[in-house]
């Protein structure tokens, strides 16, 4: 089944012309859009299905700096502040607390790379704790186990995904974007080697501005134009239960299972990392560059079926503006969970965390993580077609710095001072001639 989310009304009118077009609401896609029409920027946002229905309702919530790659540490920092910040300006609740996340652990590779990772936090002023053996044991209580270690890390926190893009698009509305939903942007225009137009299915956008954050999408999105952007997507499942467990932690990870309060008090509960590999022609043409990055969690990922193909997300066709596209007859990407890690999942949380025996499962689902290479974004204006920024690859890790992507990108199209630096997030770094390390996460 679909994951929760919260249903929102938004226009069916669709701006003949705007100052910026954003190409997709997920999180990072509603997040632009809200921080241009901020700038006082005549915005349009279209989606092909409903706000927030794909990964970005499908993940965690987590919003954390602990262990983050050093090219995302910046950015993940500042999406704190902003989520922080989008509250008080809006009013609109995602859910967000700094509730602090916990990661508990007995294996002593491990606590030394938390350690080592402590270290580095320190040089960029991230706080987090290492716990002892007796500190870790104590926060850990509701598992009824000693632990050798651990980490704390108190500023960061949990948003809503079942409600925080929704949250952000009505901010948007209130601003006086034009938000339209069941509207796939086929394409773009261009004139005399800019952008022109965004082309949609329920008409053509004049713009010389446009941002495409379609997250799983994006790749085939970009070969329409002659963009070589490589990405795979891993589906991965997760399970929630309902309310009735008491005295958990908020946000726990461990080695065998990951569980995070919900903001109806139930629980979602997930395995770090686990995910089958549906195979796609895309996948096929970009596997070279991705053979690093399997490689290092081949542990974790496990051959899955033909449901990417069907999906139709990662097609190596060429589509015509004037027909329905494969997202038109995919309106949301809505995979059937893998029922085997689903069994794991539960079995391992119930082992872990016997209060969760008083919960029952609600639901369960999956989603695809659309991936780069290097496990980190691309985030920059596509040379070859002035005025086009992409936004994707988020590598599962998008949900949590959402804001601050949104704000880089709103930064770049503007022109303004970026956020953070953005170099390490340049799209043309995929063109075989610099190779990124693969990213811890």
């Amino acid at each position: 089944m679909r994951a929760p989310l919260q249903q929102i009304e938004t226009t069916e009118q669709l701006p003949q012309s705007a100052d910026a077009v954003v190409i997709g609401a997920g999180i990072v896609g509603v997040f632009t859009a809200y921080y241009l029409a901020q700038r006082g920027l005549k915005v349009a946002l279209v989606e092909k299905g409903r706000i927030g229905a794909e990964q970005s309702s499908r993940n965690w919530g987590w919003c954390r700096q602990q262990n983050r790659d050093a090219r995302e540490l910046p950015m993940a920092t500042r999406s704190l502040d902003l989520w922080d910040s989008f509250a008080a300006e809006t009013g609109e609740d995602t859910g967000f607390r700094r509730c602090g996340l916990l990661y508990l652990s007995n294996d002593e590779a491990e606590l030394a790379g938390w350690a080592r990772w402590r270290d580095f936090a320190k040089t960029a002023g991230v706080t987090t704790y290492m716990l002892d053996s007796a500190e870790a044991t104590a926060r850990g209580l509701a598992t009824g186990r000693s632990w050798r270690g651990g980490v704390f890390s108190p500023t960061d926190g949990t948003a809503d995904p079942s409600r925080a893009a929704p949250a952000v698009a009505r901010a948007i509305i209130k601003l006086g974007g034009a938000v339209r939903q069941n509207c796939a942007a086929r394409g773009i225009e261009v004139e005399g080697g800019r952008l022109s137009a965004v082309v949609t299915e329920s008409g053509t956008i004049r713009t010389k501005l446009a941002v495409l954050a379609g997250g799983a999408w994006a790749s085939s999105f970009c070969h329409q134009f002659g963009f070589r952007f490589p990405q795979a997507s891993v589906r991965s499942s997760i399970l929630s239960v309902s309310p009735g467990a008491e005295n958990l932690p908020d946000a726990l990870h461990t080695a065998r299972i990951s569980a995070t309060r919900r903001g109806d008090g139930g629980y979602t509960l997930a395995i770090s990392g686990r995910g089958r590999v549906d195979v796609t022609p895309q996948q096929l043409r970009f596997s070279s560059q991705f053979l690093p990055m399997f490689l290092k969690r081949w542990r974790s990922l496990a051959p899955g079926g033909l449901q990417g193909v069907r999906s139709g997300h990662e097609t190596l066709r060429h589509w015509g503006l004037d027909q329905p596209t494969p997202m038109e007859r995919m309106r949301i990407l809505d995979p059937a969970p893998d029922q085997a890690a689903i069994r794991l999942t539960h079995a391992r949380a119930l082992e872990l965390l016997p209060a969760l025996r008083q919960t029952r499962i609600n639901a369960a689902w999956a989603g695809y993580i659309d991936s780069t290479p290097d496990g980190v974004p691309a985030i920059g204006e596509i040379d070859t077609v002035p005025g086009f920024f992409l936004a994707a690859g988020f590598s599962g890790h998008g949900f949590g710095i959402g804001p601050g992507a949104g704000h880089l990108v709103a930064d770049l199209v503007t022109g303004l001072a970026p956020i953070v630096d953005a170099t390490s997030y340049d799209p043309r770094r995929f063109d075989g001639s610099v190779w990124g390390e693969v990213a811890d996460f």
